[in-house]
């Protein structure tokens, strides 16, 4: 698949699905975490683990909790929902 060109239209808010063959070869899956970037007026898709140190932007924070929630625990889980859903109820 490395040298297989495949042609794919934009929809309306930017996506653009990537093949599964695609995903499967760069151990890409849902959830993970997916580092965009711009080389040469290239766009360029990098599986990551780890979010950069300092990146505190909302999209930077929310993939970082979503990837860190899928390894816990269903009672952990739990409890980290009640704990945010007081907060926001603080907050209203």
């Amino acid at each position: 698949m490395d040298s297989k060109t495949v042609y794919k239209v934009m929809d309306d808010k930017g996506r653009v699905l990537i093949p599964k063959e695609m995903r499967c070869i760069a151990e890409i899956d849902r959830g993970d975490i997916v580092k965009l970037g711009m080389v040469k007026g290239k766009v360029t898709v990098q599986k990551v683990n780890l979010i950069e140190v300092g990146d505190k932007s909302s999209q930077a924070v929310e993939a970082y909790v979503f990837s860190a929630v899928q390894s816990m625990e269903k009672q952990t889980l739990l409890s980290l929902a009640a704990k945010l859903i007081e907060l926001i109820d603080q907050n209203k």
